[in-house]
């Protein structure tokens, strides 16, 4: 029993949990956003766990590519593969299968909702990974489109079809990631400079990033507001999307005008809660 306990937890971090289950809570937002009636718990469960098995293998797949630059990071040295404790070989068969089984139950429910699952697993392993992400800071806008997909599938599955509401929530989540992407590698520039990582801090400059970060934060601000608008949102509703917003602009601007390591990091958190706040809402 010591034993498996101890490679549950050697085995854990490969998933990033938080950052699977704010995904998987756009998914469901994405979902709930058509106004389907939940009467089919097999649906629900189908979904969530669809969601949940192709996030955490892509994220395991990412992993086990990026244990070499892992490695040298200050930030992620004690990573499992990094470290040791999971072997690459055990890694990528997690990976694999989990993707695979996630993909297997989105097809169950939908093609078209499998297909997206794919295409989110392709942008983030294959294009935003192993293509793009030691080559170009540019990398950061598929890592984007990846993060989109699980909302733009939920929609998908919830409507039979691909909209444009769906397609602007994807842009939503789009917009908002180098918000988040971009802060953490402000944060953390000595450590993508150690595995020669190319970011925009380091390619463009900290004032071209802060303005980056602005315009993309107001984009996201944008596209989720209008989508709600669009699927009908109560007042209050928009009343609270507004002032989430609201905070999350004023952040960015600060950060273009009076940049500082705190307000870089308040910015940092407060996207990420802004993000689930947000897909809570769209929900309801």
């Amino acid at each position: 029993m010591k034993k498996i306990f101890y490679r549950i937890r050697n085995f854990w971090p490969l998933f990033k949990s938080l950052q699977t289950g704010l995904l998987t809570v756009t998914g469901l937002a994405g979902y709930m956003s058509a106004r389907c009636p939940i009467t089919h718990w097999s649906t629900m469960v189908g979904l969530v766990f669809s969601l949940i098995f192709s996030i955490s293998g892509s994220t395991v797949l990412n992993m086990w590519y990026d244990r070499d630059i892992d490695q040298v990071m200050n930030r992620t040295h004690h990573r499992p593969i990094a470290n040791g404790r999971v072997s690459p070989a055990e890694a990528l068969r997690l990976g694999l299968v989990l993707s695979a089984i996630g993909v297997g139950i989105a097809f169950l429910l939908s093609p078209l909702y499998a297909l997206v699952i794919f295409a989110g697993i392709f942008f983030d392993v294959i294009l935003y990974t192993i293509l793009l992400k030691r080559k170009t800071c540019w990398s950061v806008i598929w890592g984007g489109i990846a993060g989109g997909m699980p909302i733009l599938a939920g929609r998908t599955l919830g409507m039979g079809h691909l909209d444009g509401i769906g397609i602007m929530l994807s842009l939503a989540v789009l917009f908002w990631i180098p918000t988040h992407i971009m802060t953490f590698s402000l944060r953390y520039r000595d450590d993508y400079s150690a595995a020669s990582i190319p970011t925009f801090p380091s390619t463009y400059g900290d004032h071209f990033t802060h303005v980056t970060i602005a315009i993309s934060s107001i984009l996201a601000a944008v596209m989720i507001g209008a989508a709600a608008v669009l699927i009908g949102a109560n007042e209050g509703i928009l009343h609270l999307l507004g002032i989430l917003s609201g905070g999350l602009m004023i952040l960015a601007f600060l950060m273009m005008v009076r940049p500082s390591p705190k307000l870089n990091f308040s910015l940092f958190k407060f996207a990420s809660v802004y993000m689930l706040a947000a897909m809570i809402l769209l929900a309801l």
